[in-house]
Order: C-alpha cells, then structure tokens, then sequence
C-alpha cells in the first residue's frame, strides 16, 4: 500500500493563509486601537463644563481633565492631544461638555476656543462689594479685581465716571459674554451697553428735566428703593421732580438707611435722621453724589417719563401692600403718616 506524504505546496498555501489572517487581525485590532484614541467616546458625565483659565499650559487643564474625570481614558486623551499639537494651541474659556464625545472632537473644540458664551445677569445690588462678589462668581475676574476698578478714581475718570457714581453705569439686565473675561473687558462691555442705552432721545429727555443721564441714575435708584411696584415709580419720580424743581430736601427714607449702613432697619426713627452723610437727602439738599444702589432699568425710564402731578409728600400705605399714600399739604401728609405709624406700632415694628 502506498502512503502519500504531503505536499510541500499544500503546507505553504496554508502558511500563508494562517499570516494572513494574523496580518488582518492585526491590522483590525490596529485600526480599533486607532479608532477608539480618535473616535471612540471617552468624555464622562462627571462635569457639565471645562474651565481654562487665562495663562493656563497644557500640563494645568490636562491635571484638571485627570482630576476631574472629564475623560475616561487619559492615556488615550494624553495622546491625541500630543498628536493634534494641541499642547501649544491652549485657550483659556468655559467649554460645554458632552457626554461620548471623542478625544478627537474635545480638542477640537479646545484647540479652536469654541466655548459656550455666559449669560451674566445682575440686578439692583447696593453695595459695590456684593455687586463684584456677584460677577465673580459667573466669569474669571475675580471679585478683587472687579473691586479694585470700580473703587480707582483714575480708571473710572477714563469714562466719565466718579468712584461715588460709577455705579450708574451698569444697568441690571441679562448679558452675553465668555467666562474668559478680564475685569477690564467687563468694564468695556458694560460701557457699550450704556451707550446703547443713554440714546440722543433719552439724553433729550434728561435734559428737558435739568438732569444730566448720572443724575437721573442717582434718582432712579432712590426711585427704586422707595417703590416696591414698577407700576408705582412714575408717581415716585413725579414727587421728587417736583422737590427738585421747589429746592425742597428730598427727605427719602432709603438715603437715611444708606448713609447709616444699616440696612435691617424697617422703620426709620427721627434719630436715624440726623446722620451725617452727604447721602442722607433730610440733611443735604439736592441729589446724593452717588446711587444708593444700582438702579434698574424701569426705575431709569420712571424719572425719564414722570407722572405729572402736584405732590410733594408720600408715605407708605397702612395695609402693608406696598403702595403709598400721596399729598400735596403738610396736613394731608401728617394724616397719612399717622395711620401708617398706627399700624407699625400693632405689628410691633419698632425699628
């Protein structure tokens, strides 16, 4: 019986079917590997943004993607972005992070400064302090900083500002800017939005009522803090014009409280009234040379368009609704201020 021995052919056709194989599976696994650094998805969900701060290297935000757990594999992140050069391209900024998103795409968006705009929103703030305090807290200036400008006499100077009425300036309402913003910038973007607003109309209109646009902000916020309904602050506007116009001492209550910075006091006692400020408006006559705090937008258009009337005198309304009472007489005032007195003293409101 003859026995076949195999054939030298047949056993390399199968060799190399075999390194084939081993070839393709490789290059598979390769190109996994590749596909998973470039596409594969590796942005958590730990965080909803990034935050680059300015002068920040590549070693600080990758420490911060590390320590954070912005990513779910460094070493492939560390990687792709060494590849995409993007060590020597950082931005500073605030970048909205997607869960899945891949190494490829994240830096990218790194790489180009595609960040998400902030939408920075103030209102009516009294004090310099917490109105810094307050936009620290949504873009990269620090409250230091922010202070430190609104409390220079020369950089306010460069605007026609003082450091007592800068304040005027910033009108409360919802803006849009990056994170990434320097004090100064904020300063230049809030000097537009008030050229915006101070139009020729607007100034036409402060004019015809002997007030420059600083003025009407200083009164717009006394304005403000004596009314607590928007409705109410053209009557409000209407009554102090009318001091204005007579050379008679605005005597509002909010200045008293301001220029004794107290500000729990709900009932202000005859005592409060003699304080010496040159804000307490029962002591100085005309406008304080500041806001007693940052007045808003209603408040500013009030004194712009006031109710024509003849009163001089308001007390707050008995029923506590905040509303006030209005008269044109010593006598009628009087009347009015016993009721409102009447009902403190029930409510045991001493001060």
């Amino acid at each position: 019986m003859d026995t076949q021995k195999p054939s030298s052919g047949g056993t390399f056709k199968k060799f190399i079917v075999a390194l084939v194989a081993i070839v393709v599976l490789a290059l598979g696994i390769t190109g996994l590997v590749y596909y998973l650094r470039w596409f594969g998805p590796n942005v958590t969900d730990k965080q909803e943004y990034l935050y680059i701060r300015t002068g920040a290297g590549f070693n600080e935000v990758y420490e911060t993607i590390r320590e954070q757990g912005i990513v779910k594999d460094t070493t492939t992140f560390l990687w792709a972005a060494h590849n995409m050069h993007y060590v020597d391209r950082v931005k500073p900024g605030r970048y909205k992070l997607t869960e899945g998103t891949s190494n490829r795409k994240l830096i990218n968006m790194l790489a180009s400064g595609t960040q998400e705009p902030v939408k920075l929103k103030f209102k009516g703030w009294r004090l310099k302090q917490q109105f810094a305090g307050h936009i620290a807290k949504q873009i990269e200036a620090d409250s230091v900083a922010l202070l430190g400008l609104l409390d220079s006499t020369r950089f306010v100077e460069k605007y026609g500002f003082s450091t007592e009425n800068v304040y005027t300036m910033f009108m409360p309402n919802t803006y849009e800017m990056y994170w990434n913003t320097s004090a100064g910038q904020f300063f230049e973007k809030m000097r537009k939005e008030y050229e915006k607003f101070w139009t020729a109309a607007r100034k036409q209109q402060a004019a015809a009522l002997n007030l420059t646009p600083i003025q009407v902000s200083i009164l717009a916020s006394i304005v403000d803090a004596e009314a607590l309904h928007d409705d109410e602050m053209p009557m409000i506007a209407g009554l102090y014009l009318n001091r204005l116009k007579r050379g008679i001492k605005l005597e509002a209550d909010p200045t008293v409280i301001y220029a004794t910075g107290d500000f729990t006091i709900k009932r202000v006692l005859r005592r409060y009234l003699s304080t010496p400020s040159p804000y307490n408006t029962y002591k100085v006559t005309g406008l304080p040379p500041g806001p007693i705090m940052m007045p808003s937008v209603n408040a500013v258009k009030a004194v712009l368009s006031p109710k024509e009337h003849n009163y001089i005198y308001m007390c707050a309304k008995e029923d506590f609704k905040g509303y006030h009472n209005f008269a044109s007489t010593v006598a009628e005032h009087l009347a009015n201020a016993r009721r409102f007195q009447k009902a403190l003293d029930e409510r045991g409101i001493k001060r």
